[in-house]
C-alpha cells in the first residue's frame, strides 16, 4: 500500500462507534423513491453497494421531515409515515450486515422546495436563481411566506419526530441538513433571514434555530445515537456564495456549532471543490478552523477523490473525514480500489445527467460503459 496513504485506514470514533477508515459517502440527492416517499428495493441496493465496496460511513440523501411544509424533490424519501419507517428498516437491515455506520440526513426545504406552491422560510423573500432541472419539480421557486415562531416550532417538531422515526428504523444516527440554502441555513445566512426576532440578527441569534433543532433531537433519541451537522457557504441555488467575512465569519459560527455540540460537522463544498470554497485569503480553511475549535470530527467534502488533495487534509490535519460523493457513484467500492492501489473508474456528468434518479445512472452505465 502507498506509505502516503496510510491515513485513509486509521481508525477513528464517531459518537460511541468506531470507523475502520476515514472514507464517509457524502449525500446525494437520488430522487428514485415512490411518489408518496417510500424507499426503494433500487435504493436499498444503491446504499448496500456502499457498504459492501468498504465505505465507513453512509449519509443518505436528504429526507424530509414533515408533510407541511419540508419536501424538496418529486420522489424524495420521507420519514414521516409508518410505511416510509417500515420501507427504511427493510434497507437498513441490509446495509447493517456491514461494519458501516448508517446515517439518515434529516432535511426541510424551506423556500428551496420544487414541489410545493406554498413555502415557509425565515423571512418572505424569494430566492435567487432557478432549481435544478436534473431533480426534477417545479420550474420556479416560489416566493415564500414568513414563518411564525409556531411555523418554527412545528418545523423542529417535525425534525424530532423524524429523528426518532430513524431510530426506529434501523438507523446509527441522523445528519441535520444545515447546508447548501435549505431552511437552517436560510435562518444563518444574512440575505435570506431579515428578521428582527431571537432568530434574526447576530450570527448567535441566526443559529438558534440549530440550536433549538440539535437540543430537541438530543433530548429525544438515545445516548449512543449519532447526531451529526452539516453546514456550508454555498448554496444550490447561489454555488459561489461565500461569507464576506471569511474566516472571521467561521470561527463565530464554529463557536455555536460547539455550545450545540454535535458528534461531528460535515463541511459540504460541492460547487468548486475544497481549494475554492473551504480555503480563505489568509490560507486558513474552515475545515481546519474547525478542527482546531471543536471537540468533534470534521468531515471535509469537495473533489476529494484526489487523493493528494485528500491526503493533505488529514496529515495537515484540516480534517478527519472524507466525504466522497461522485466518485462514490462510479466506484461504489472506492475505499477497497484505494487500499489495493486499483484505477478509479472516472465519474462523468451523463451518470446524474439529464437526471440524478438512480434510473438515470443504471441506463447510462448499462448504456455507455465503453467510455469509462
Amino acid at each position: 500500500m502507498n506509505p502516503n496513504a496510510h491515513s485513509f485506514f486509521d481508525s477513528i470514533r464517531l459518537g460511541q462507534r468506531r470507523l475502520s477508515n476515514r472514507f464517509v459517502v457524502a449525500p446525494m440527492t437520488r430522487v428514485s423513491a415512490t411518489s408518496d416517499g417510500i424507499p426503494t428495493d433500487s435504493m436499498a441496493d444503491y446504499y448496500e453497494a456502499f457498504a459492501t465496496g468498504g465505505f465507513a460511513a453512509i449519509i443518505t440523501e436528504g429526507i424530509y421531515t414533515d408533510s407541511i411544509a419540508s419536501v424538496c424533490n418529486p420522489n424524495q424519501p420521507g420519514l414521516v409515515t409508518e410505511q416510509q419507517v417500515k420501507s427504511w428498516l427493510r434497507l437498513t437491515t441490509r446495509v447493517r450486515q456491514y461494519p458501516t455506520v448508517f446515517i439518515a440526513q434529516l432535511m426541510h426545504a424551506g423556500a428551496l422546495s420544487q414541489v410545493l406552491t406554498t413555502t415557509l422560510a425565515p423571512s418572505a423573500i424569494p430566492p435567487i436563481g432557478k432549481p435544478s432541472a436534473s431533480s426534477g419539480g417545479l420550474p420556479t421557486f416560489t416566493h415564500p411566506k414568513e414563518m411564525t415562531v409556531e411555523d418554527i416550532k412545528t418545523a423542529i417538531r417535525g425534525y424530532v419526530k423524524a429523528g426518532l422515526n430513524a431510530v426506529e428504523a434501523g438507523f446509527d444516527g441522523i445528519e441535520i441538513h444545515g447546508a447548501n440554502g435549505y431552511l437552517p441555513d436560510q435562518f444563518l445566512t444574512t440575505y435570506t433571514n431579515q428578521r428582527t426576532d431571537r432568530y434574526g440578527g447576530s450570527v448567535e441569534n441566526r443559529f438558534h434555530f440549530i440550536a433549538e433543532l440539535m437540543h430537541e433531537i438530543r433530548a429525544a433519541v438515545p445516548n449512543d445515537f449519532i447526531v451529526g451537522l452539516r453546514l456550508s457557504e454555498g448554496k444550490v441555488n447561489n454555488l459561489t456564495y461565500r461569507w464576506e467575512e471569511g474566516a472571521e465569519m467561521a470561527r463565530a459560527v464554529f463557536a455555536e456549532v460547539k455550545k450545540a455540540a454535535p458528534d461531528y460537522l460535515h463541511l459540504a463544498a460541492e460547487g468548486g471543490g475544497w481549494q475554492r470554497e473551504c480555503v480563505y485569503a489568509d490560507g486558513s480553511s474552515s475545515t481546519g478552523i474547525a478542527r482546531q475549535m471543536l471537540d468533534c470530527p470534521v468531515i471535509a467534502n469537495g473533489g476529494l477523490h484526489d487523493l493528494s488533495l485528500a491526503n493533505k487534509i488529514l496529515t495537515e490535519e484540516l480534517g478527519d473525514l472524507l466525504a466522497i460523493g461522485r466518485y462514490a457513484i462510479a466506484n461504489p467500492d472506492f475505499p477497497q480500489k484505494v487500499f489495493r492501489q486499483e484505477p478509479l473508474l472516472p465519474f462523468e456528468s451523463g451518470m446524474i445527467k439529464p437526471s440524478v434518479s438512480l434510473e438515470n445512472t443504471r441506463e447510462w452505465i448499462g448504456t455507455r460503459m465503453d467510455r469509462i
